[in-house]
């Protein structure tokens, strides 16, 4: 059996476990196993040499994982994840959204603006689409409901608005886009800034044209406000703000690589809810345990992929798509092109973290060899997988919004709210397409 044949039914075996919502890690982990020590069984002829294929196997497999997970930069992955949740109990994250509530309030949909905000400053923080939509989702949504806005509106814009995790720096897909590709987590961080306020801005756009169009979604309260409540509510946000401005501002300045950052905010976060004695000790606990299981299974994750990445590049399956496109005479565009489709078809489907994974060994080297910026693809990859965290029928965030409202919030009742955000976010897409400057001009101009 030779090693083309070998890779490409080792790709496609993954695709298909991982459709059939076999747990990624184990899928890609599995299958690298089994594939390479094919790959060593059969390098020598049509003889299979099962004894001798055990050792470079094992040597392989283990050199790989003990590299991976020794690298000082994943170490970013538990502190930012455990930021995101003493963050949350201890009330940083969701003092943004009170604070938007309250100057919204007049605005026509000026609830689901805030809720949107709200998702934006929790993505700041914690880097987790999931996340973001089951957090948020559990505050915002009954807060609209309460004010009678329609179901539609307050669960399709907590699902779309979660998935502002996946760009808005820190992010877990970009660290491990940073880690697989070689690239500085710091410039795909600084990367993400303007194409991720690029699409909470689209998103405030469709909230205000919906809330003008059918304004008996969203019911402007009657609540009178005074200035001092709207001051109050901001500056009871400013742990929020300080924690992005450090991330943001630290890296963007040199001060601070992201792993740094990272650190200095779990610190400050800590210390915060103690002082401010809104971290309990059973929250701190739960946070720690939540942070432990979410890393761990991460790890676990990246590993996998990481064998099947070694596995990949010893069959030279790459090396073949990458002829095979010089054979066909393919054009730029038409390469990118078929990239993009390939990430949206599959991101209905399947886990984000697992497409981009399972995808990286072949389409890197392609966007390499058109010259192209990895910095700028890696924005272009986070943003289709954002896509597709919404896009039916499989839409993650969907379906976290589901589990969090319960039967009275129907799969399709969100799909049909959700699909008034596609279409904004398809241009925001475009624009990062046509004009590369929106994701580059951060990374390519710090201090």
């Amino acid at each position: 059996m030779d090693p083309t044949t070998i890779g490409m039914v080792g790709f496609a075996v993954a695709l298909i476990l991982i459709a059939l919502r076999v747990p990624v890690g184990f899928a890609l982990a599995g299958l690298a196993i089994v594939c390479t020590y094919l790959f060593f069984g059969f390098k020598y002829g049509d003889d299979f040499q099962a004894v001798g294929a055990i050792r470079p196997t094992m040597s392989l497999i283990s050199s790989n994982v003990f590299e991976f997970l020794h690298s000082y930069p994943l170490s970013m992955v538990p502190l930012f994840i455990g930021l995101g949740h003493i963050a949350y109990h201890s009330e940083i994250t969701t003092e943004i959204y009170y604070a938007g509530r309250v100057w919204l309030a007049k605005v026509p949909g000026g609830l689901a603006m805030a809720s949107i905000m709200g998702c934006g400053g929790f993505s700041a923080i914690t880097g987790s689409s999931v996340a973001c939509a089951a957090a948020m989702g559990r505050i915002c949504i009954p807060e609209m409901l309460r004010n009678k806005y329609s179901m539609r509106l307050a669960t399709s814009t907590v699902a779309v608005g979660g998935t502002l995790g996946s760009l808005i720096p820190p992010s877990v897909l970009f660290i491990l886009y940073g880690l697989f590709t070689e690239q500085s987590v710091n410039k795909l961080f600084l990367a993400g800034v303007l194409p991720g306020l690029l699409s909470l801005l689209g998103m405030l756009l469709v909230i205000y044209l919906w809330a003008r169009k059918n304004p008996q979604d969203a019911p402007v309260p009657e609540e009178d406000i005074t200035t001092r409540e709207r001051w109050a509510a901001l500056a009871k946000a400013w742990p929020a703000l300080l924690l992005f401005l450090i991330i943001i501002g630290g890296i963007y300045g040199g001060i601070f690589t992201a792993t740094e950052a990272a650190a200095v905010c779990m610190t400050f976060a800590l210390v915060y809810g103690v002082v401010s004695r809104k971290l309990k000790w059973d929250k701190f606990l739960e946070a720690m345990r939540d942070t432990a299981i979410q890393s761990a299974s991460i790890f676990f994750i990246a590993a996998g992929a990481k064998m099947f990445v070694a596995f990949v590049s010893l069959t030279g399956l790459t090396r073949d798509v990458i002829a095979l496109t010089e054979y066909y005479q393919m054009t730029d565009w038409s390469i990118l092109l078929i990239i993009v489709l390939l990430y949206l078809v599959m991101g209905m489907f399947l886990d984000p973290l697992g497409i981009m994974l399972l995808t990286l060994p072949f389409v890197v080297p392609l966007v390499e060899g058109m010259g192209l910026d990895l910095i700028w693809f890696g924005v272009v990859v986070v943003k289709l997988l954002e896509i597709g965290l919404i896009t039916p029928p499989v839409g993650l965030n969907v379906f976290i919004i589901n589990s969090v409202v319960g039967p009275k919030a129907p799969v399709h009742t969100i799909f049909s709210g959700v699909i008034n955000f596609l279409a904004i976010d398809i241009l925001v897409f475009a624009l990062i397409i046509l004009f590369p400057v929106i994701s580059l001009l951060l990374p390519y101009s710090q201090w």
